[in-house]
């Protein structure tokens, strides 16, 4: 430790210099103590938020409460699954390209190319419909809001949305950082409360079950995990980060703080969103008490451990909805861009898309239907729309003349592919089994 002197006033005082202790350290560690890549570090919190939204918080909390936890080896495989397909697609970006510009590019039928567009936007739709309905109902919960004029309010997180863009998208990083940050704090103090067992927890999480009526659940769990949109945005968001920083990071540095920040922020995730599942586990499951709605998890919680738990479950929910609800809107943004020449402002296109996301929500609270089955049944349609992205990621990151020096190693390519085929796989059963039950 050093000290200078430093002249203010005729006073003289310290400045006290401390010592980076990962400054000199191998590998990540070395990496994690350099100014330059913190600098770098964010894109992928903001994604990681895709794997915390509420979604993931109907198809948890209906796991949990209904099978113990017995699925939690679903989240650890399905995490597993996106931290490679994100970084793939991170890695896509710094190739620079966005996975829906390079369709674009490649594909030469605007027919083939405008029906891809409306495919993704089915998916956003999807996506955007778990989250304002986690922002209505957090409001709800929180302050009686009604449900409609909730999923009304949620229309303008938008303007937080330019707020936070309007001088650097870096503010947007920070506040990124600071929703998961705040949200995993909630879900430390809902497990500290309600103990859950650490026994069956380690069974569930190595030894997958596939017990009758689980097979729903599964898909959904794997759906609201490995997000399409997800997909789309990050190659979208770090080839323009990689576009900003390519003066003073080169491609192979960019790679190294990209796997870091991919795996880092995802690992936070998956740990959140495992901590849902333990929770309704721990809370509902282990009581006997069935839970079939979020209401109902809410004010469950209250005569079992206070009404702290139910204030921290519906504000962390609150928080899961505003954060989520951005990503889709960038992620929106990014395949309009790309994929379309319709020539519109950033706020007047975030605008449109809430509003059209806004329609679906509405009818559906129009005819009462209920939000948990509302948000588990959305989660379902994305894991069949997984391959809409996955399948053109998997084969152009793979592609030399497309990734220069970043193309896949063919271990990548082949993990990649085999995930693909799981997910592809458990998708089809699930439609087997519904059109043609036993």
């Amino acid at each position: 430790m050093s000290a200078r002197p430093c002249k203010i006033s005729n006073v003289k005082v310290f400045h006290m210099k401390f010592p980076n202790p990962l400054k000199n350290a191998p590998g990540w560690l070395g990496i994690l103590g350099t100014r330059q890549f913190w600098s770098f570090f964010g894109t992928g919190v903001i994604v990681s938020v895709a794997y915390i939204d509420p979604g993931n918080w109907g198809t948890s909390i209906s796991a949990g409460a209904t099978f113990n936890y017995s699925l939690l080896w679903v989240i650890w495989l399905s995490s597993a699954m996106a931290m490679l397909f994100q970084y793939m697609s991170g890695k896509l970006g710094i190739a620079g390209y966005s996975l829906t510009e390079l369709i674009r590019l490649r594909w030469k039928n605007r027919y083939h190319v405008l029906a891809y567009w409306c495919l993704a936007e089915i998916a956003i739709l999807a996506t955007d419909l778990a989250e304002f309905l986690g922002i209505a109902v957090a409001l709800n919960l929180l302050f009686g809001v009604p449900l409609a004029i909730g999923a009304i309010i949620a229309l303008f997180d938008v303007l937080l949305l330019l707020f936070l863009t309007r001088k650097s998208f870096r503010s947007l990083e920070y506040a990124f950082i600071f929703f998961v940050s705040a949200i995993g704090l909630g879900y430390v103090y809902e497990l500290f409360i309600t103990g859950p067992s650490l026994g069956p927890m380690i069974a569930g999480s190595i030894a997958p079950s596939l017990a009758p009526g689980m097979m729903f659940l599964i898909v959904g769990i794997i759906g609201a995990v490995v997000m399409p949109h997800a997909l789309f945005v990050h190659s979208w968001l770090m080839k323009n980060k990689a576009r900003q920083l390519g003066r003073t990071i080169d491609g192979k540095t960019a790679l190294e703080y990209h796997t870091i920040d991919t795996v880092f922020s995802l690992f936070i995730a998956a740990l959140i969103n495992a901590a849902i599942l333990i929770m309704a586990a721990a809370a509902f499951y282990s009581t006997g008490i069935p839970v079939a709605t979020l209401e109902e998890a809410y004010r469950t919680l209250t005569p079992l451990f206070g009404p702290i738990a139910s204030i921290v479950f519906a504000t962390a929910l609150l928080f899961a909805g505003i954060s989520s609800s951005i990503t889709g809107t960038l992620a929106g943004q990014g395949i309009m861009d790309s994929l379309t020449d319709f020539k519109v402002s950033p706020t007047v296109r975030r605008l449109v898309t809430r509003v059209i996301n806004l329609v679906p929500l509405l009818v559906a609270i129009g005819l009462n239907i209920e939000p948990l089955q509302i948000l588990v049944y959305s989660q379902v349609a994305l894991s069949l729309l997984i391959p809409l992205p996955l399948i053109p990621l998997i084969y152009y990151t793979s592609k030399k003349e497309v990734m220069r020096g970043f193309v896949n190693r063919k271990i990548t390519t082949i993990a990649a592919s085999a995930f693909g085929l799981i997910i592809i796989a458990l998708n089809v059963y699930l439609l087997w089994q519904f059109f043609f039950p036993a």
